[in-house]
């Protein structure tokens, strides 16, 4: 079992009025929730994940919230998710009102990384980012879901409107760093490299 499709949570329940919050989150976000969780302090913190994966179909994402949400909920005195829109078109949003909890601000993680308020300032329409996630899984998040390791003629079908690879850089990884200028190398991209470190996802785990 990998690290982002791990339930990496304490075991069994949490007494009711302990304090303890459940974080559902992206398997894409478990390394930058720990590192804050760690680095603040935030002990009463457990951490859930569902896979990554089902960013290749944000239609999944509300019912796998909900699942899971409905499971969970009973064992902790709060529950968040650590999703963003994530291309639900607001699905998440309505579902999350439903149930009643909270959710992080923003239409995708590219944005609160950046700190929302910068990310929509910029206005940049032809811009591909990757996060430290989505650097490491490049090939299995990007190039073979979209066919690129079998028909390399189809990139720029794919990547022929944008003009930058913007790699969001969450921690200062000098291997990473490189590895994101061959993303941007295979996609023919220009890169640029923006030191976001976790943003405001940081300001919304401290909340809590």
């Amino acid at each position: 079992m990998t690290l982002t499709d791990a339930a990496l949570t304490t075991d069994g329940k949490a007494p009711e009025g302990t304090g303890r919050v459940l974080v559902l989150a992206c398997g894409a976000l478990a390394r930058e929730i720990l590192a804050i969780r760690d680095a603040n302090g935030l002990h009463h913190l457990d951490l859930q994940c569902l896979p990554a994966i089902l960013h290749n179909h944000p239609e999944r994402i509300p019912s796998a919230v909900e699942d899971a949400v409905t499971r969970r909920r009973d064992d902790y005195d709060d529950v968040f998710v650590a999703y963003a829109d994530c291309g639900t078109g607001g699905m998440l949003q309505a579902t999350c009102d439903r149930l009643g909890v909270q959710m992080i601000e923003g239409p995708h993680c590219y944005s609160f990384f950046e700190g929302n308020a910068d990310f929509a300032a910029r206005d940049e329409i032809d811009a591909f980012y990757l996060t430290d996630f989505l650097c490491r899984q490049f090939d299995a998040f990007v190039w073979r879901p979209l066919g690129l390791d079998r028909h390399p003629e189809l990139r720029d079908m794919y990547f022929g409107h944008y003009r930058t690879l913007v790699y969001q850089a969450q921690t200062d990884d000098p291997a990473l760093t490189a590895k994101a200028e061959d993303c941007a190398r295979r996609l023919g991209l220009a890169f640029e490299r923006r030191p976001t470190g976790y943003g405001d996802l940081t300001g919304a785990l401290k909340a809590l």
